[in-house]
């Protein structure tokens, strides 16, 4: 730990001010590729979808205007989740959680980890946290010199620690977090009622098109094509629905339809596991040491793999009493209304009704000493606020 608690990150001889700026944009260009390549799959889905299956292909104008009504709904619903989570802002961590110059020094100078654990823990006695390393001592990010809250990790990518930190995910360019965690479930949720949509309504066009091209090459059209001799049988398909202009959009409805399978076969299983995070009221560096927890022979595989990636960071939270992946449900129900707010009407709205202010969080069960720090200090850190295990009807819209 005396180690740990030193940031000497020097530059290189020779790396000049300039070269660090351009690296700075251009790494920060390179971020938003994904981003751009999702709303490119998104743009070309909306060609796919409303114009060549809607407009050129579909004949009911009933059918039409129903299909593209729901259509649109999704879009601007899974939309505005993906906006909301983009661009949620992430707020900084408090500045009574950063060490002052003078306590740095001394945690600096200090010749022990005793030492240093001591520096640490006088400094944090009067913070509401809970949580401890593995040793016991108070959690502590040299980069960002300041004592973590509970739940909080320091992001590599947004070099900075995030409040109640899921992961850094790149398809949003943004840190899922305490601040943008209902957008992000919004966003999956959406996303994959989207494609799933998608798949419903061109699953009968795509039937007919293979069933088309079946009979295409049942009377080996594409031989004959290419031997200069064409069939009546072939003309008159290539003259009716096979070969007519309308018709040419189907590989946009094929291509559109196992593009659609493809992404609802990964966020499903996402937000499948996303919603098991929210019923425990756990996040992804709480559950990735469950591997490191395997008996089996593949199970000591991934612990030697993970045991220096995760050694620090992905582990569950530790408790005076011990590591307890579960420190901090109350309940599948009340965790969810942790999330998503006491209010029915807004749990598909992606607009921030989420309990609590990212660093303070009721505990299940405590020890005495711990138990009087949460009704003293850490319930007074919620205030008026409706709280998730509360049954009142009130609503937490008037605290965005």
């Amino acid at each position: 730990m005396a180690s740990s608690v030193q940031n000497n990150r020097v530059s290189p001889p020779g790396y000049c001010v300039c070269c660090r700026t351009c690296n700075m944009w251009c790494w920060r260009a390179f971020k938003w590729l994904p981003v751009l390549l999702i709303v490119s799959i998104i743009t070309w889905s909306y060609y796919a979808y409303v114009i060549q299956l809607c407009i050129f292909t579909i004949e009911s104008t009933v059918q039409q205007c129903v299909y593209l009504v729901l259509y649109h709904i999704l879009l601007i619903m899974f939309g505005w989740s993906y906006w909301r989570t983009i661009f949620a802002e992430v707020k900084l961590i408090p500045d009574k959680y950063k060490l002052p110059e003078s306590e740095l020094e001394k945690l600096l100078a200090a010749e022990s980890e005793d030492a240093q654990r001591t520096i640490l823990e006088n400094f944090a006695k009067d913070l509401p946290i809970v949580t401890r390393t593995m040793s016991g001592s108070v959690r502590y990010c040299n980069r960002c010199v300041l004592v973590k809250p509970d739940r909080a990790h320091h992001c590599s990518i947004c070099s900075r620690c995030v409040l109640k930190m899921d992961h850094h995910c790149p398809w949003v360019n943004n840190c899922v977090c305490f601040h943008n965690y209902k957008f992000f479930m919004l966003f999956l949720g959406y996303a994959l009622m989207y494609c799933l949509f998608i798949m419903a309504t061109c699953l009968p066009y795509f039937i007919r098109f293979w069933k088309m091209y079946q009979e295409y090459k049942h009377a080996h059209c594409d031989r004959l094509i290419e031997k200069g001799s064409v069939s009546k049988i072939c003309m008159d398909m290539i003259n009716g629905d096979f070969g007519t202009a309308a018709s040419a959009g189907r590989y946009h409805i094929v291509f559109a339809f196992f593009v659609a399978l493809m992404f609802a076969i990964s966020l499903g299983s996402l937000f499948g596991y996303h919603c098991y995070l929210v019923a425990n009221n756990r996040t992804t560096l709480d559950v990735l040491v469950s591997y490191r927890r395997l008996g089996s022979p593949t199970g000591q595989i991934i612990n030697t793999m993970l045991k220096t990636l995760v050694n620090e960071a992905f582990r569950a939270p530790m408790f005076r009493g011990g590591a307890d992946k579960n420190g901090f449900s109350i309940g599948a129900f009340n965790n969810f209304k942790e999330v998503f707010g006491n209010s029915p009407n807004l749990w598909m709205v992606p607009v921030f009704t989420s309990f609590g202010d990212g660093i303070v969080y009721p505990v299940p069960s405590l020890d005495e000493e711990s138990e009087s720090l949460i009704s003293s200090e850490r319930w007074d850190r919620w205030g008026e606020r409706a709280r998730p295990f509360d049954e009142r009807e009130s609503s937490s819209f008037d605290e965005l």
